[in-house]
């Protein structure tokens, strides 16, 4: 697609998707997945912006909430190996502040991720960002169900 188009594209997807779909913004080496249910943006715009438009648009959808997920491995980059990277992690840390937010090994979020996209839609949004292990990876939850209602009703149900 149209690099100028992802947040058309985004704003047209959102209201389709729903928890179990993710949204992933990602470098610019993220691999172009062939599932059938993946559909792949390019964006030009820098890695951080991509990063809070997608969270701004999740949060004004009254349908959805995200949870986020990082790399782990880059709490262990060093600006010496992948200069930017120090830069890169406190804009993290200020965009996920008071969010819920995961950190997990790479390959764990790549199996979960894999494993959603075997029934789920799963969009993806390249950005030109040239470091390691900065894909944000959001989940979709049910914006107006939590797991504490779900486990509630699951009580009543069995009882």
């Amino acid at each position: 697609m149209q690099s100028n188009s992802w947040r058309q594209s985004l704003a047209e997807y959102l209201p389709r998707l729903g928890h179990r779909n993710w949204i992933v913004i990602a470098d610019s080496a993220y691999p172009d997945q062939v599932a059938g249910g993946i559909e792949t943006l390019i964006a030009q715009d820098d890695h951080l912006s991509v990063v809070a438009e997608v969270l701004r648009a999740v949060d004004a959808a009254a349908h959805v909430r995200a949870t986020v997920l990082i790399d782990n491995e880059l709490d262990a980059l060093d600006d010496a190996d992948a200069p930017g990277c120090a830069a890169l992690r406190a804009g993290f840390s200020a965009l996920f502040a008071g969010r819920e937010t995961r950190s997990l090994p790479h390959e764990e979020i790549i199996r979960e991720l894999d494993a959603a996209g075997s029934t789920f839609r799963i969009l993806v949004i390249k950005t030109p960002l040239t470091l390691p292990y900065t894909t944000v990876f959001v989940r979709l939850e049910c914006g107006y169900w939590n797991a504490d209602a779900e486990q509630r009703l699951q009580a009543r149900l069995q009882s």
